[in-house]
């Protein structure tokens, strides 16, 4: 069943307050969410060499515990290494073939710690438990059932919606920078775990950002504040491209206290807080497209890990937001979309229990006009939904 309706109300940008949060990398919750998504790839990768297909898999239960340091001006050592548990349930049988799950799960993890947090050994300063095992006899059952496409293994519903809003794209964007290789490589000394929180109201933004400085790079006190100014001016300096923001007010790394030495400074060792002050956890990050946007509905369902052929509380959450890009790029006078999915399990991922969408329309213009034509995508988006997941299992479509 497919409804569409008005949205009542201003879009998000009309409205006068918006908070919006972006965790990067190297944020502890975004390392769980990317690492187990990367797993998640890489079982399904085995799978279909192995069998053709994708097998029953669910790497969505994650936690990162912090370690500790020791941090001084100019070095600092580790005394205790971060541990990675790495749950749910997978596949280890096929007819005679046994899949290696934990070699392939710690394989993964290692590599994705290797390409994404530049000073992280994941030899040295990590620790692995795979707490992995076989599912259910009734939800595997799933993938033994014919059909060209697999039946839901849970009840869940998604929501997604476009375009970003100035605020959102400011925060996406900026993070991304911090981030960039242009950055690290004129910041070398500052680490991935950036956090970037914006607070519009009209069009005044202030935006609050976390990010370390490493300890090897800053040989005092006077010199991380020194490095702080030069960092805050180029930060200044992006912010002032964008021409759709009035004025901006920064605040950066704002614990730091000037005169209390390490206690008043955001130092790190390898770039991360998971090393000693925070722990992370799959589904505390950020939502498929990115963000955490407070003025926007928010789904329940964690997508990081989850199987990208059956389980529909990752499948549904990135269609709900790729299906309303889609509609919002073809359908012209929409201002601002969201799109509602509902499953039901045991129906085919392809067959929503409800599909609804949510249209605000430029003014004058009449929602009967186009709401045939907003059914027809999403009706095409269900009728592609096979090959929309194998490039899910593929790693095609971020989802933090």
């Amino acid at each position: 069943m497919i409804i569409v309706e008005p949205l009542r109300g201003k879009s998000v940008q009309s409205q006068r307050v918006e908070i919006v949060e972006r965790k990067g990398i190297g944020h502890p919750d975004t390392i769980c969410d990317a690492i187990m998504e990367a797993i998640s790839c890489a079982l399904s990768r085995e799978y279909k060499k192995h069998c053709g297909v994708v097998l029953h898999h669910n790497i969505d239960k994650g936690l990162l515990a912090a370690g500790s340091t020791e941090t001084r001006f100019g070095g600092g050592e580790m005394t205790k290494p971060i541990e990675l548990f790495i749950g749910d349930r997978a596949t280890f049988q096929t007819g005679e073939k046994t899949i290696p799950v934990h070699d392939i799960a710690i394989t993964a993890a290692k590599q994705w710690i290797r390409e994404n947090l530049r000073f992280v050994d994941p030899e040295k300063h990590m620790r692995y438990h795979s707490l992995l095992a076989p599912g259910s006899e009734e939800l595997t059952d799933i993938f033994r059932r014919p059909g060209s496409t697999r039946e839901a293994n849970d009840t869940s519903a998604l929501v997604g919606y476009y375009p970003l809003s100035p605020a959102e794209k400011l925060v996406l964007e900026l993070e991304r920078y911090l981030n960039s290789r242009v950055f690290k490589n004129r910041f070398p000394e500052t680490g991935e775990d950036i956090k970037v929180m914006a607070l519009r109201r009209d069009r005044a933004f202030s935006l609050t950002v976390a990010m370390p400085l490493l300890s090897h790079f800053i040989r005092s006190e006077k010199e991380y504040f020194a490095r702080k100014i030069d960092i805050q001016k180029d930060i200044r300096t992006f912010l002032k491209k964008r021409g759709d923001i009035s004025t901006v007010e920064l605040h950066f790394n704002a614990l730091d206290k000037e005169g209390r030495g390490l206690g008043g400074t955001y130092l790190t060792l390898l770039g991360t807080s998971a090393e000693s002050a925070d722990s992370g956890q799959v589904g505390r990050g950020n939502r498929v497209n990115g963000l955490i946007s407070l003025n926007r509905p928010l789904g329940t369902e964690a997508a990081a890990g989850k199987n990208p052929v059956s389980h529909v509380g990752k499948i549904y959450n990135v269609l709900a937001h790729k299906t309303a890009e889609k509609i919002y790029r073809n359908i012209e006078g929409v201002e601002e979309i969201y799109v509602l999915l509902l499953s039901r399990i045991g129906s085919p991922v392809s067959t929503p229990h409800m599909a609804a969408a949510q249209v605000l329309l430029s003014k004058g213009l009449r929602l009967k006009d186009r709401s045939e034509d907003i059914a027809c995508i999403i009706e095409k988006m269900f009728s592609r939904i096979s090959d929309f997941c194998n490039k899910l299992s593929e790693g095609k479509f971020p989802v933090c």
